[in-house]
């Protein structure tokens, strides 16, 4: 790569980093949206059904969940999916060892990693259903950048998804 080559993309880098942070700097803390609006008023507005029903329901469970704030982050995702998971993310939550990064956001940049004690990496048995644990992940913590990331028993990445 030359020498111009590496000058231009480090200057288009650098213009995204400070469009990112002009971008989600000065909006109060509520994204730029104006006013912050809570689940509920986005559902009596009339907002996506399922959206709305979705962010409805994930504000039910983070104040049901304030009582166990002291739970690991690995314990509360399995309470979540317990509660609201569809029989196949209820056993493939099963495999979750530990889970970082969920409880520290900033919708800027959010990572989070799902340990599981599946074998084989990328192409391992827990392929299928690493995929299902970053739906349900997305289902249970929402971001506006946020990124999910499934690791197997031996630290190799088996999926990523969105949250």
């Amino acid at each position: 790569m030359g020498m111009k080559t590496k000058v231009a993309l480090g200057a288009v880098v650098g213009i995204v980093v400070i469009g990112v942070v002009s971008a989600n700097s000065g909006d109060n803390g509520n994204g730029g949206k104006g006013g912050g609006t809570s689940a509920a008023a986005d559902k009596n507005a009339g907002g996506s059904g399922d959206k709305a029903g979705q962010a409805d329901d994930a504000a039910k469970s983070d104040s049901g969940d304030k009582g166990t704030s002291k739970a690991s982050q690995a314990e509360q995702f399995k309470a979540f999916v317990a509660k609201n998971g569809t029989p196949k993310e209820k056993a493939a939550v099963t495999h979750v060892l530990k889970v970082q990064g969920a409880d520290q956001q900033n919708d800027i940049l959010d990572s989070a990693d799902v340990y599981t004690d599946f074998t084989g990496g990328l192409m391992g048995e827990g392929s299928g259903p690493s995929k299902l644990i970053a739906s349900a992940f997305a289902d249970w913590k929402d971001s506006k950048n946020g990124l999910v990331t499934v690791y197997d028993a031996d630290g190799e990445v088996i999926t990523n998804g969105n949250f």
